[in-house]
C-alpha cells in the first residue's frame, strides 16, 4: 500500500503512546456460522449509535476468465436494479429513508455490499440483502443499460486516461500467468459480447451464504446480530462454497519490459514492479512486515527516500512513489513508480529506482529511518482503525482472500518487531532481476524532440 501522506513525527508519536486503546489486539470481536454456511462476524464499537454492515463474496476479476471479464463487476451493477419483492433503484431509496447510506465495490478477490445506518436499523440491511442474495432479478432491458453504463465507465477511467491504461498494459506483463493480469472492469471485447446469461450463471455459482462473510462493526450486541442474521439469512438455500480453480504461479519468470507511447500522454513514466508474496502466500509472515516497513522506508512522507533523493536532492523525478498491498490471495507486487523531471530520461529515472533498490539490498536502512518507518506505518493503521467502516473492510478483505481476520491481531507487534535485517534481506529475496518487470511510457514526439534522445542526467 503507497503511503503517501505524512502526519508529522510529533503527531505519530503522540499518536503511539496511547494507541493500545485501540490496538486491534484488544478487539472484541465474536464470529459464528450459520447452518447454510454464512460466516457472521460481529466487532463491537460502542463510541457511537451507528453501525457498519457488509455482505462479502469471494469472487473477483481474479477468479474470472476470457471471454466473461468483468462480469463480477456488471453483476455488482446488476444488484441493486430490483429482485424478486424489491423494484429497481428501491433497496437505495429505502436504505435512504432510514437515514443511511450504501454502496458496492468490485475487487480482484471479493465483490462487497455495505449499508452504514443507525444501530437500532440493522435488520433493515439484513433483510434488503438477503433479499438479493437468492432472490435477484435479472431483467434483460435493465441489463443491457446497465452494459452500456459500465462501458462507458470504462473507456472514461481506462481508455482516456493514458496512466490507467498504460497500467492496464503492464499489468498483463507483470504478471504473465497470474489471473490478476486481467482488469477489474473487464476487456473491451468481452464486455461487449457479455451476455445476460453469464450474469446468471455466475450469480447462482458464486453468490452463495457459504461463500459469503457478513461483516458487522458499531454498536451492537453480537448474540442480538447472530439472532438477526438466523431470522434473515438463515432461510436462504446454503449449499458449498464453490472452489476457485487452481492459479498457476510463477514467482520469478525473469526481467520483463514494456515501452508504450501515448500521444495523450503530458510526460514520461516509470513502473518497476517485483513480485513479491502476500500474506496469504508468504511462508514466512515477517517477511510480509518486514515489505511493508520497505515500502514506507522508501515512501513514508517526505522525509522517506525516494523523494528525498530523487525529488529533493537529485532532481531527476518530478513525482515518486512505492508501494505493497499485502493482502491478497495471490502473489503480488511491489511497486516504484515515477515521473522524470523536464530534460530527464526515463531510462535514467529507472536506473535511480534500481539503485535505490540496490542499496537496500546492500546496507541495512539506518535505526532513525526504520523508526521512522515503524512510527508512521503504525500511526497510520492506528488512525484508520479508528474508523468503524476501515475496521470493516479490513475484517472482511482479510477473510475473503483467506488471510483471516486474526492476523490484525499480531498486525502492531509484527511491525515493530522489523530490523533493518529483516529489510535487507526481503530485499536481497525479492526484490531482483528475475522477479522484475519495467514498464516506461513515453508521449509523443514533441516539438520535434525524441524523449530517447533527452539530456540523462
Amino acid at each position: 500500500m503507497t503511503r503517501r501522506y505524512w502526519l508529522g513525527a510529533l503527531a505519530a508519536f503522540a499518536w503511539l503512546a496511547t494507541a493500545p486503546l485501540a490496538a486491534a489486539q484488544q478487539w472484541p470481536v465474536s464470529e459464528t456460522r450459520l447452518d447454510n454456511g454464512l460466516q457472521v462476524i460481529v466487532r463491537e464499537d460502542h463510541r457511537a449509535p451507528v453501525v457498519v454492515s457488509q455482505i462479502w463474496y469471494r469472487v473477483g476479476s481474479s477468479y474470472e476468465h476470457s471471454p466473461i471479464t468483468g462480469v463480477s463487476h456488471v453483476l455488482e451493477h446488476m444488484m441493486f436494479k430490483g429482485t424478486e419483492s424489491l423494484a429497481p433503484g428501491e433497496f437505495s431509496r429505502i436504505v435512504a429513508r432510514e437515514g443511511g447510506r450504501e454502496n458496492a465495490f468490485t475487487g480482484r478477490d471479493y465483490t462487497a455490499y455495505f449499508q452504514q445506518l443507525s444501530a437500532d436499523r440493522l435488520e433493515t440491511s439484513f433483510r434488503l440483502e438477503a433479499e438479493r442474495m437468492h432472490r435477484l432479478r435479472l431483467d434483460e432491458g435493465a441489463f443491457a443499460k446497465e452494459l452500456q453504463v459500465v462501458i462507458e465507465e470504462r473507456r472514461l477511467r481506462i481508455e482516456d486516461q493514458p496512466l490507467s491504461a498504460f497500467g492496464e498494459r503492464f499489468n498483463t506483463i507483470a504478471y504473465p500467468v497470474s489471473p490478476y493480469r486481467q482488469p477489474i472492469i473487464g476487456w473491451p471485447a468481452d464486455l461487449q459480447s457479455l451476455r445476460l446469461d453469464d450474469l446468471a450463471t455466475w450469480y447462482e455459482r458464486w453468490y452463495t451464504p457459504a461463500n459469503a462473510t457478513l461483516v458487522v462493526v458499531g454498536d451492537v450486541d453480537p448474540q442480538h446480530v447472530f439472532d438477526l442474521a438466523r431470522e434473515h439469512f438463515g432461510p436462504v438455500p446454503g449449499g458449498e462454497a464453490p472452489a476457485p480453480r487452481h492459479e498457476p504461479t510463477l514467482s520469478a519468470p525473469g526481467e520483463r519490459r514494456f515501452e508504450a507511447r501515448d500521444d495523450r500522454a503530458d510526460v514520461p513514466h516509470v513502473i518497476v514492479g517485483y513480485q513479491v508474496p502476500s500474506a496469504a502466500t508468504a511462508g514466512y509472515a515477517a517477511d510480509v512486515y518486514a515489505l511493508e516497513v520497505l515500502a514506507t522506508v522508501l515512501d513514508g512522507g517526505d522525509g522517506a527516500r525516494l523523494p528525498q533523493r530523487l525529488v529533493r536532492d537529485r532532481e531527476i523525478a518530478a513525482g515518486v512513489s512505492a508501494g505493497y498491498s499485502s493482502t491478497s490471495r495471490l502473489e503480488t507486487r511491489f511497486t516504484l513508480e515515477g515521473s522524470p523531471t523536464s530534460g530527464t530520461a526515463p531510462e535514467a529515472l529507472e536506473r535511480a529506482l534500481r539503485e535505490e533498490v540496490a542499496a537496500l539490498r546492500e546496507e541495512p536502512v539506518s535505526d532513525e529511518a526504520l523508526a521512522r518507518a515503524r512510527n508512521q506505518l503504525l500511526a497510520d493503521h492506528l488512525f484508520q482503525l479508528d474508523s468503524m467502516f476501515y475496521q470493516a473492510m479490513r475484517i472482511g478483505r482479510l477473510e475473503t482472500t483467506g488471510i483471516g481476520w486474526e492476523w490484525l491481531k499480531g498486525y502492531e507487534d509484527g511491525i515493530r518487531a522489523v530490523t533493518a535485517a529483516d529489510i535487507q534481506r526481503v530485499a536481497r529475496a525479492y526484490l531482483t532481476p528475475e522477479r522484475l518487470t519495467v514498464g516506461i511510457l513515453r508521449p509523443g514526439e514533441q516539438d520535434g524532440v525524441d524523449s530517447d534522445k533527452s539530456e540523462e542526467r
